[in-house]
């Protein structure tokens, strides 16, 4: 997976409100990451 540095103009806000109120949730960015994996 190739790595970039974004600009918080770039990212999407609907992911990062889903992926921090998985986090909340106690889901490790690990499990996030092999979900997004998997479901692709």
């Amino acid at each position: 997976m190739e790595t970039a540095l974004l600009s918080e103009k770039e990212l999407d806000k609907e992911w990062v409100d889903l992926i921090l109120k998985a986090r909340n949730l106690g889901i490790s960015v690990d499990e996030i990451r092999d979900f997004l994996k998997v479901s692709s």
